[in-house]
């Protein structure tokens, strides 16, 4: 079967694919954001924890599911099952999982869209289209639609190659690029003036805030949000790994990638605010609070660009590339776990059913785009704030309560024989079972 499925040929090449899934606009856009609403470096260090306390366990439960079962998220999941309800349940949360990638990238697309409208921008400055450059950075459906199509376009043809010619190869070439990229801005960024005060915001942390429930859930829910749990993306990922690989450090290689560029993207959009404010841009309010929020990155920043004169266009394109290449990693892994359910249970060859599925989201992205005001929030609440905690816990649920535990065992001692012995297997199996299923329902009821 993996032979005709296909699989990752290396461990690198699975490292930078996971970690491209991680790695998107939930790092590089919304976890400065979070840390410049809720305290600074305090949300900082109380991710940093999170992250590997309760995110890389639930991370491993849903790698487990997809290796054991060598399949979809659905037919993973049924493999565990002893019983009728068992199989049923496996179903409801497998397809909800990949329901949930599905709506994730239909608003993703539309954001991503945004990025690379914005990427094209400063060259139609450079070459003197006034007209094309106000119309790429305004707000119309015309605009939206055509960059969600594009988007959504490069999407597909990558998905359509396979997991070894399409997520591995381009993933391979994306990740460093991101990587490179990020950390050329960063190095410019920090020879401006303010950007030492924003430095020190993100670094030097408030002690006293860290046990604020509200930065608490934030930190959690941007952990989880930014690993791609319950999407049933890490689950198929999972799948396409080899028996031989130890899972346990591919794991926690996977969650230190993802954390490190969250840390490094903060390096370079919390000191950019505060270089912003010292050109005259009004970044917080007379209460200290975040004035832009989830449009920060389309505000603040071009107005930062702005400011630098020339070499803004060329600072502003390389950051929206940036974030282009960040949805980009994402969204293919989105949508391979929709085309890897229906291409296994219902036999319908891969390119023709990447080519439907990923029309059909652009279509929902195509209604929300329509009907705006009244989609865009309520998607992205139904597939973030609701859809993903609530399939994350059961994932651990499975794995901690129906998969017998000498099945986990015997799965993660292929490619690691001496797990048995570790400090992992000594805390993870109880730490599934209790800690991660109540932390991820503290999350879920606290969205409610």
């Amino acid at each position: 079967m993996s032979a005709v499925r296909g699989g990752f040929s290396s461990r690198l090449g699975f490292i930078l694919a996971a970690a491209g899934s991680a790695v998107g606009l939930g790092n590089i856009w919304g976890f400065p954001t979070q840390t410049a609403s809720n305290g600074g470096a305090a949300f900082v260090l109380v991710y940093l924890v999170l992250a590997f306390c309760l995110a890389y366990p639930a991370f491993m439960a849903e790698l487990l599911i997809g290796r054991y079962g060598q399949a979809n998220a659905v037919t993973s999941m049924e493999k565990m099952s002893r019983n009728l309800w068992q199989k049923r349940f496996a179903f409801i949360v497998g397809f909800g999982g990949i329901i949930c990638a599905a709506l994730i990238l239909s608003f993703y697309g539309i954001l991503a869209g945004w990025m690379m409208s914005y990427a094209i921008e400063p060259v139609t400055s450079l070459l003197g289209y006034s007209e094309a450059s106000s119309w790429l950075t305004s707000q119309s459906i015309t605009r939206n639609l055509i960059f969600t199509a594009l988007f959504m376009m490069l999407t597909i043809s990558i998905i359509r190659r396979g997991v070894e010619d399409g997520i591995e190869k381009w993933s391979k070439r994306l990740m460093p690029m991101l990587i490179g990229l990020l950390i050329l801005l960063i190095i410019y960024v920090f020879t401006l003036e303010g950007s030492r005060e924003g430095f020190v915001a993100y670094l030097n942390p408030d002690i006293s805030r860290i046990f604020e429930p509200d930065l608490l859930i934030s930190a959690l829910g941007q952990a989880f949000f930014s690993l791609s749990l319950g999407t049933s993306v890490m689950v198929i990922y999972g799948s396409y790994i080899s028996k031989k690989e130890n899972l346990v450090t591919l794991g926690a290689q996977v969650t230190l990638i993802d954390v490190s560029i969250a840390f490094l993207a903060g390096l370079l959009i919390i000191p950019s605010m505060y270089v912003a404010q010292s050109q005259g841009v009004a970044i917080f309010s007379d209460e200290g609070a975040l004035i832009s929020g989830p449009n920060l990155v389309f505000d603040v920043l071009p107005s930062l660009f702005d400011g630098m004169g020339a070499i803004g266009l060329f600072v502003g394109f390389g950051f929206f590339v940036l974030m282009s290449i960040a949805a980009l990693t994402s969204s293919i892994s989105m949508l391979e776990g929709p085309v890897s359910f229906v291409v296994e249970r219902h036999n319908i060859e891969r390119k023709r059913a990447t080519t439907f599925i990923g029309f059909g989201i652009f279509v929902t992205s195509a209604l929300i785009v329509l009907n705006f005001d009244a989609l865009f929030g309520l998607v992205i609440s139904i597939s973030t704030v609701y859809g993903q905690p609530l399939i994350a816990m059961l994932c651990c649920v499975f794995v901690g309560w129906i998969w017998q535990r000498s099945g986990i065992l015997a799965e993660i001692k292929l490619g690691n024989d001496t797990v048995e012995h570790s400090l992992f297997w000594k805390i993870w199996p109880w730490y599934t079972k209790f800690i991660c299923p109540s932390a991820i329902a503290i999350v879920f009821y606290h969205s409610l």
